[in-house]
């Protein structure tokens, strides 16, 4: 080589100088590049996190159904222990992973690189995790979907810091989507979900985000899990005509209930209720004191613990179940959301949902029983929610009754417009203003 040709950066005239000016031309695209590596790993990831989250709380939940049968009065005593415990530990160790997850999510996306070292932090999720599947092994009324959501949206942020991509509040929107995508393996509600809920202004440009992370993240679950329905095929319907009465009275029903159920959960978390100020200065024995709820609950009628999944899915499936079982799981639910430990309320309000349908189903007697339950379920989901597109998806798609779209519609409709009646504001939007993070100026 000679001295010239050195002086040019050898043959190929490779000098550092060309070599920066070669990155920096190239800097555009492979942010771009960092960008979606980001978001493939992350779905990826979510889809993982899904599956094995999910198969740790059904275990918990096993053990604690086995038990509680071995042993019938024994939760008695262990519930409200574990509830004061667990409200404990989340307020003195992980405060921001109590409730649902939903509500973190949505407060996050005023600043979403603020919310990765609080609401959406690894240590936050790792011990709403945690703590979940205790409540899950201490009989409460709690469901995994709603801490699914906050932990796929921590996931995000672990692969945008990784990577050492800017985090967007689009990319917490895709994450908390693919995370319900995940759990029930329903991909559409997923992208509904996103739309009427985590998102208070959705964007066209998060749409390919979105639909691309729920995709993604669903394939893995699937993939892990296998090509399942979560309640099971069922395929259910009924003549328009008798349909359309029964939407009507099932809309009404499951929204005023569900509005109600709202208006009680919003009272006692943004302190417009008496009862709401003792909880605050006494959250402990107040944990304790739900804990006692539902447990006496459980005990005396053994049909209440946990997600209600079995029953909803009996229900659905044409079992006869006590008239009760609807207000009663509505208590247990209630009694375990209030607490203040964390857990998801998605599982349990179908579980209600279901009991609600059970309940008209000797009204209309004419009419099949599991699509008098399914109505029944997109009443009530859609009454606590306030998410009515969402509601028929997720039964849609959980059950294979596409049969009952319509009359899952005009339900979903009708409850929506009651529960606005009882509940002016959003279940989950009024829960995010007690997660608001503080403005930086």
């Amino acid at each position: 080589m000679t001295e010239q040709s050195s002086s040019r950066g050898g043959p190929f005239g490779w000098t550092p100088g060309r070599i920066r000016a070669l990155l920096r031309s190239q800097r555009p695209r492979a942010r771009r590049l960092r960008a979606r590596l980001a978001i493939l790993t992350g779905a990826v990831a979510i889809g993982l996190a899904a599956t094995v989250f999910a198969l740790a709380a059904d275990a918990c939940g096993e053990i604690f159904t086995g038990m509680a049968r071995r042993y019938r009065w024994l939760p008695l005593v262990t519930t409200p222990l574990s509830f004061g415990a667990l409200v404990w530990l989340t307020r003195r160790y992980v405060p921001l992973a109590r409730g649902s997850g939903i509500p973190q999510v949505m407060a996050a996306q005023a600043d979403p690189e603020a919310a990765t070292r609080s609401l959406v932090s690894l240590p936050t999720v790792i011990g709403k995790a945690a703590l979940t599947l205790a409540a899950v092994l201490s009989g409460a009324s709690v469901g995994r979907e709603g801490p699914t959501v906050q932990i796929a949206a921590a996931v995000m942020g672990l692969t945008h810091r990784i990577l050492r991509v800017p985090l967007r509040a689009g990319v917490l929107i895709a994450g908390g989507a693919a995370g319900v995508a995940a759990a029930f393996n329903t991909p559409l509600a997923g992208l509904l979900f996103a739309i009427e809920e985590l998102a208070s202004a959705y964007e066209q440009k998060v749409t390919l985000l979105v639909v691309g992370a729920i995709v993604i993240a669903g394939m893995v679950a699937q993939s892990v899990q296998g090509d399942y329905l979560y309640f099971g095929l069922v395929g259910a319907h009924m003549p328009i005509g008798s349909a359309l009465l029964v939407a009507g009275v099932a809309g009404l029903v499951g929204g005023v209930s569900g509005g109600a159920f709202a208006r009680v959960m919003l009272a006692l978390a943004n302190g417009a209720h008496p009862l709401a100020a003792w909880s605050k200065r006494r959250p402990v024995w107040f944990a304790v004191g739900c804990g006692v709820v539902v447990a006496v609950l459980g005990c005396v009628t053994g049909l209440t613990w946990g997600t209600g999944y079995s029953a909803a899915r009996a229900m659905i499936g044409g079992v006869d179940a006590p008239l009760w079982f609807g207000p009663v799981k509505l208590l247990a639910t209630l009694a375990t959301a209030i607490a203040g430990l964390p857990g998801g309320i998605f599982a349990p309000s179908l579980a209600v949902g279901a009991g609600i349908g059970n309940l008209l189903r000797p009204i209309f007697s004419d009419s099949p029983a599991s699509a008098v339950v399914i109505l029944g379920m997109v009443g009530y989901f859609a009454g606590v929610v306030r998410a009515p597109l969402t509601a028929v998806i997720i039964l849609a798609e959980t059950t294979g009754s596409r049969g009952l779209m319509l009359p899952m519609f005009a339900t979903a409709f009708v409850a929506d417009g009651a529960s606005q009646f009882i509940c002016r504001e959003k279940l989950y939007h009024g829960l995010a203003r007690t997660f608001a993070l503080p403005l930086h100026k």
